[in-house]
């Protein structure tokens, strides 16, 4: 991706990437778990966003098939980490028997 003269691909890419964390931060330290969970679901759409674009990354010659699906694989890990925090999240705020 460092050799992609597609500026405005990259910047797209970026942006995305660093919402992922910024979105999972912000709800973290929102105080309160509806918000955060909230946050975690937007740093997952934006998680999302990455992937697609990663296909397209190949798909318009920027980066190589292999290079992709490791970076896929990658945005999937991500992905499913947000996925067992948000259901921890949940989980905790059920009551006990």
């Amino acid at each position: 991706m460092k050799s992609c003269k597609d500026y405005g691909f990259r910047d797209q890419i970026q942006r995305a990437s660093v919402s992922i964390m910024n979105n999972i931060a912000e709800g973290s330290d929102s105080g309160s778990d509806a918000i955060n969970i909230r946050f975690l679901n937007i740093a997952k759409g934006s998680c999302s966003e990455v992937r697609s674009m990663l296909y397209l990354c190949s798909a318009l010659g920027y980066c190589s098939i292999s290079e992709q699906e490791e970076l896929v694989g990658t945005t999937r890990k991500i992905s499913a980490s947000i996925n067992i925090l948000i259901k921890y999240i949940n989980n905790k705020n059920i009551p006990k028997p």
